[in-house]
């Protein structure tokens, strides 16, 4: 750059400087030379010495080349083969190295699609977590591997919808066998309870087992088998004992549970079995709308129900976290609550016994079994006692039946016994005892009617029946025979005492039946003492015991006993109507006949009749009916003489009227029925007698005179019933007697009788206004 960019003369000077370097240079080089000059010279000297030998040389080697190329022609087609052999060699050893890789990978997939091919699904995850943990990681360079691991999560989704599909049979299967798992465990509960109550009769004999009361197995030194054998009732037979592991093949549910476990799935599959669990829960509980008809109805709902507990039970104690005990309580609780609710529906609609009885055991069976398998129920035992009164109520209706036809085929008259076989016959079904009567030669009759063993046979039926209802409650003694005692007093107080109450109502009862009745509800109150034996014989519990209920038969009997009492007064007063109804009286006669009316005369041979037949009955029974029917009848005469369609009426009717009257106390005099003082049933007809004595007497004077006192002769006439009849009379006088005004005597009766009639109408109004 100086060169060119300094002055202008400076490229000359540059090139000439070069130029004296140049020179220097070559004069070295020239020095050079010749220094080595004479060594080149020698060099090429001795060069053309060798160049013959070398020639030479050249000729040997060439030939010698020639002569060992073909000497070695075949050590190299030797050694070629040698090397390819080697390279053979070394190839063979990499893929047998490879292999050797990969044959296991290859080995762990076939087992893998083997295992597939027999379901064993579990293994397969097992086998799949293998090959992707440890064998396909070494040769996953090569094609094939990569097929296998794209393939991997598809036999996966295939195990699962394998196994979900198996689960869905399992569960098809436990819902269509949930009856039978169930009927089977129902029947080894009960045979085990039989089992149980043998074994305490003979505490001697050792069986040398302990048998697991909950799951029907039996618990051995070493392990736990299943129970395969039971005791039959009559003999010592043992048969094979089906369990629910028999019936159905849980196996399924266990490897869909191990599958989806090790597929990190298991909280999924807990859910849907419980959910689907849930659901056949639901369908299980729900009964058929026709299962009250049949006991078949309730066997089947209840074997249906064990059967899906059973199964739970199965699973909560072989898996572990598929079911909890929680999730079996709350779905006992949830199930407990629809079953009680529905035998609640359904056992309402049961109007035969046999049937509720049924029910019972059913229910009684239902809960031992489940009890032991630790399910709580005692909410079921609640239920039975409302099912109980239910049960008394369909007994109450039965008997009620049973009691309505004896009363129907009753004949109600005492029982005849022609020999002593005969009355022992009648007195083993009833506790009869007559010391007297026992005293009279055959034959012979009770005093009651064939109704009344029946009757207290049918009590004691009655009690067995509502007996068997408490068998098996886990009831003491003591409740036992309350609830005995309670359901009597219902039976004797309600159904007995109603059937007794329409009976005495009924028209064709007639009063020999109710004095009949009346006898036999005497001796049936009687009786009650022996049901109350009955009672505590069969509970052990004595009378004597304080919170011992007590029969309520005398109030029932007592009552039966009153209405049949009423009822025979209402028939004789009936009966007395009937008679007064076709008494045919000529109320304008001018005299009597001289005799009494032949309806009265049939009325008191009537009640002569009747009042004999009342021997039987109790003193103040007769009594009481007697009286009424002569009151009855006294009012029924006078209510025909003061009767408002009776416009008049002679002295000859009065004086015929008067001579009835006089027969009526003559049968009252004549004591009907023993046991009255003095002239107690004449006073019946003292109202009549005042009545008719102030007519026929015409002692008007005397009576208005002594009207108000007590020592009055005619205290009992009233002023208005007098002044009614005193009315009759005077009309028929001004009609009978039409010239009566042209005779002194009738003029001068005319007279007198207005002027009573005014005196007694102003008593009458007297006692109006005071009133």
């Amino acid at each position: 750059r100086s060169v060119y960019d300094d002055q202008p003369n400076a490229h000359q000077k540059f090139m000439e400087k070069l130029d004296a370097c140049i020179r220097n240079h070559d004069r070295e080089i020239e020095k050079m030379c010749n220094f080595h000059h004479q060594g080149f010279v020698d060099a090429i000297t001795e060069l053309l010495k060798v160049r013959a030998d070398a020639e030479k040389l050249k000729v040997q080697v060439t030939d010698t080349n020639r002569r060992l190329q073909d000497a070695g022609k075949e050590v190299i087609a030797q050694t070629e083969e040698i090397i390819r052999c080697r390279v053979q060699q070394r190839n063979i050893t990499t893929v047998v190295e490879k292999l050797q890789l990969c044959l296991p990978v290859l080995e762990m997939y076939s087992k893998l699609k083997e295992q597939m091919n027999v379901k064993r699904y579990y293994s397969a995850l097992k086998t799949m977590e293998q090959l992707e943990n440890l064998y396909l990681p070494r040769v996953s360079q090569y094609r094939f591997c990569q097929i296998m691991i794209e393939n991997l999560p598809k036999l996966r989704e295939e195990i699962k919808e394998i196994s979900m599909s198996d689960l869905k049979d399992f569960l098809e299967s436990i819902r269509k066998h949930s009856d039978k798992i169930g009927e089977t465990a129902m029947k080894q509960a009960q045979q085990q309870k039989t089992f149980s109550a043998t074994l305490q009769k003979q505490n001697s004999v050792n069986y040398g087992r302990n048998i697991h009361l909950g799951r029907s197995r039996v618990l051995e030194p070493k392990n736990e088998i299943t129970l395969k054998r039971t005791f039959e009732d009559d003999d010592e037979h043992e048969e094979e004992v089906l369990t629910a592991q028999d019936l159905v093949d849980f196996s399924p549910v266990y490897r869909c549970l191990h599958i989806y476990s090790v597929l990190g799935d298991g909280e999924i599959f807990e859910n849907y079995y419980r959910k689907q669990r849930r659901k056949q829960a639901r369908l299980v509980l729900q009964p058929q709308s026709s299962m009250h008809e049949t006991v078949e109805g309730y066997r089947r709902y209840f074997s249906q129900i064990v059967g899906f507990f059973v199964v739970e039970d199965h699973i909560l104690h072989v898996t572990q976290g598929l079911v909890t005990r929680t999730y079996t309580d709350e779905l006992w609780n949830m199930a407990l609550s629809k079953i009680i609710a529905v035998l609640r529906t359904h056992s309402s609609y049961c109007n035969d016994p046999d049937l509720v009885l049924e029910l019972k055991n059913l229910i009684v069976v239902f809960a031992d079994t489940l009890q032991g398998y630790g399910f709580p129920v005692n909410r079921l035992f609640d239920l039975l006692f409302e099912i109980r009164d239910q049960y008394n109520e369909t007994l109450l209706k039965k008997w009620s039946g049973l009691f309505r036809d004896i009363f129907e085929a009753d004949n109600y008259s005492p029982i005849p016994v022609a020999n002593e076989e005969e009355y022992k016959i009648v007195i083993s079904k009833f506790p009869f005892q007559d010391p007297e009567l026992d005293k009279q030669s055959f034959p012979k009759k009770l005093p009651m009617s064939q109704s009344v063993p029946q009757i207290y046979m049918q009590v004691k039926e009655f009690i067995y029946a509502s007996l068997k209802f408490s068998e098996s409650l886990h009831r003491s003694s003591t409740e036992i025979d309350d609830m005995l005692r309670k359901s009597t007093n219902l039976l004797l107080t309600r159904t007995l005492s109603s059937c007794l109450q329409n009976l005495i109502k009924k028209p064709h009862i007639g009063l020999t039946e109710l004095v009949q009745i009346i006898i036999n509800t005497t001796h049936l109150e009687q009786a009650c003492k022996y049901l109350e034996d009955f009672i505590s014989n069969i509970t052990n519990i004595s009378q004597l015991t304080v919170h011992t209920a007590r029969l309520y038969g005398l109030a029932t009997f007592k009552d039966a006993r009153h209405a049949a009492e009423g009822e025979i007064y209402t028939k004789l007063n009936q009966k007395i109507d009937e008679f007064i109804q076709i008494a045919d009286y000529d109320w304008t006669m001018s005299e009597s006949d001289g005799r009494a009316s032949g309806y009265l005369m049939d009325l008191i041979n009537f009640l002569r009749s009747t009042f004999q037949v009342f021997t039987h009955l109790p003193g103040k029974v007769a009594q009481t009916a007697c009286m009424s029917a002569c009151q009855h009848l006294s009012m029924s005469l006078m209510q025909m003489l003061l009767d408002s369609e009776l416009k008049q009426i002679s002295m000859g009717a009065i004086q015929q009227f008067n001579l009835d009257v006089i027969q009526c106390e003559l049968f009252a005099s004549s004591e009907p029925v023993p046991g009255f003082q003095g002239d107690t049933l004449q006073l019946a007809f003292i109202d009549l007698r005042q009545l008719l004595d102030l007519f026929m007497v015409w002692d008007w004077s005397t009576y208005l005179a002594d009207y108000g006192q007590a020592t009055s002769k005619y205290l009992r006439v009233n002023p208005s019933t007098a002044l009614t009849l005193l009315e009759k009379m005077k009309d028929s006088s001004k009609k009978n007697n039409i010239f009566a005004q042209f005779r002194k005597n009738d003029r001068d009766k005319q007279k007198l009788i207005e002027t009573v009639v005014k005196q007694l109408r102003s008593l009458v109004n007297g006692m109006s206004q005071h009133t």
